[in-house]
Formats: C-alpha cells, structure tokens, sequence
C-alpha cells in the first residue's frame, strides 16, 4: 500500500513542478471566496485506482476542498460513471486540476491494462506481475496500480531479490559461479532468480538450488517442457513476446508468473475527466 506521508511529499513535489512562481491565469481570475462544483467523471470503462492521490492533491491546496467518491480503487467502473463530487474554493480546484488527473488517469490506465492481462489468462492460476521498466519516481504509484488491476509484484528494486541475468553469467563465467557467488553473500530473506533461454540453463540452475526460474523468450512448446523439468522445484516465471494475445496459451504452460512490462509502459491513460458545473 501508497503511505500517506509519500503520497503528500510527491503531490507537494508535482504540484510545486505544475505552479511554480503561481497559477497566472487562476490568480487574476479567482478570489478567495468564488466558489466552484466539479465532477470527476469516466468516459470509458475501465478500472479505477488513484482515489487517494487525488484527494492529496486538492487536501494539499486548500482544506476547503470537499470530496465525495462513489468508488473505491479497484472497482469497475463503466463509461458515463460519476466517480466523485467535488466543491470548494474556484482557484484550488482550477489549480489542482490537471496535477489530480494526471495522477488518476495514469494510475487507472495501467489498473485496466493489468485487469485485461490477467482476465486473458482466464482459468489458469497465473499470475500477470510487472517489472522494473517503470517511470522514474513513480515507481510506487505504478506498482500500487498494477495491485488494484488484480495483478501481482515482481520486485521493487534492486536490493528486494537477486536476479541473474545473461550479462551476469558473462561476467561471473558461468551459472553456475554466479550463483555460488552469491550464495556465500546473499541474506537468507533473499531469494535467487536466474534468467534461462536454453532448457540446459534450465537443468543448470535447478541443480544449482535457485529459488526462481524465469524462462526468457522461449517457445510455448519449450516452456511447457522445462515446467516438466522443474516439476515444482522452483518457482516458475515466464517472460518476453507476453501480449494479450499470447498470455493465455503461456499461461497454459502451467507456469506460476507471467511477467511483462506492457501492462505499465504500454498502458494508455484512462479517459477521466473533471467537468465544472
């Protein structure tokens, strides 16, 4: 979960980017006491995630900013929906605008791409996770979102698990030695992924003792062979040429993780919308 003393210190951060010196246009149109009612509205179905950095943004500006929210983070939502009231003084809700959608439509864009990737996967047990191809400093709000789509985490950063990947090999010179390297550092909270695109890595790194197999670009066919070969040895993660016309026949393969970065970097915002009455 978002902690509310992050959400405020990135919303203050935002906005300070957005304002700068002031709202020029807010500021000689608006006084103190004009008062203003907005919708936030949905203009496609979808899911919704953000609710909280939302109201932040407005909480931030002005105490006098009242919201009401008719959904929840996670709840479908379908095109025409009203998903909350929004009252107070003019110039803070002029001001707060965009920075509040900004937030709202990227979040609910990659809980709805999320939701579609695992929905794909249909009767399999799944999982769609994400991975680390996320947008600088906003890490926190994407992972967060791919949560309320229904899908699961990879690991945050760097420091959560050990992931051995082919470049690590190359330098380590072997599987094998990367992984006995690491084993004589590594703390026991910690476990190891290696990344495999032969089914000899496969062998390899189950022989080694890895706690995490991730199976690199293969072919459904190969997949399916090397989950016979771990038979619940490790856990098994699927990844590479993951769309959502393909995720369902990985899914098949009775791998336990699907990972992909489209379900972040290629989500589309969600069409929401702030109408003023």
């Amino acid at each position: 979960m978002l902690n509310n003393f992050y959400i405020e210190e990135h919303v203050k951060n935002a906005l300070q980017e957005d304002i700068g010196f002031g709202d020029i246009t807010t500021d000689f149109l608006t006084n103190e006491t004009d008062m203003m009612e907005c919708q936030l509205n949905t203009r496609v179905d979808g899911i919704f995630c953000g609710k909280e950095v939302f109201e932040t943004v407005f909480k931030v500006l002005s105490s006098k900013v009242e919201l009401k929210f008719y959904f929840n983070d996670g709840d479908v939502i379908k095109k025409g929906d009203k998903i909350a009231d929004i009252k107070g003084p003019a110039k803070y809700i002029l001001m707060g605008e965009r920075t509040a959608l900004n937030y709202v439509q990227r979040m609910s864009g990659i809980a709805t791409e999320t939701h579609k990737y695992q929905q794909a996967i249909g009767e399999y047990p799944a999982k769609i996770v994400d991975t680390r191809k996320t947008t600088p400093g906003f890490r926190a709000f994407e992972k967060y979102s791919v949560k309320m789509g229904g899908g699961a985490l990879h690991r945050f950063n760097l420091s959560d698990c050990a992931m051995i990947k082919d470049n690590h090999i190359k330098y380590a010179g072997s599987l094998t030695e990367a992984v006995n390297k690491l084993k004589q550092h590594i703390s026991h909270a910690h476990k190891i992924e290696v990344e495999c695109d032969t089914i000899e890595q496969v062998k390899e790194a189950l022989n080694c003792g890895v706690d995490i197999i991730m199976l690199d670009n293969m072919s459904v066919d190969m997949m399916r062979a090397c989950v016979s070969i771990i038979n619940k040895k490790a856990i098994v993660e699927a990844s590479g040429n993951v769309n959502l016309s393909t995720v369902h026949e990985i899914a098949s393969t009775g791998v336990d993780i699907i990972s992909s970065s489209a379900i972040v970097a290629k989500a589309p915002t969600l069409d929401l919308g702030l109408d003023c009455k």
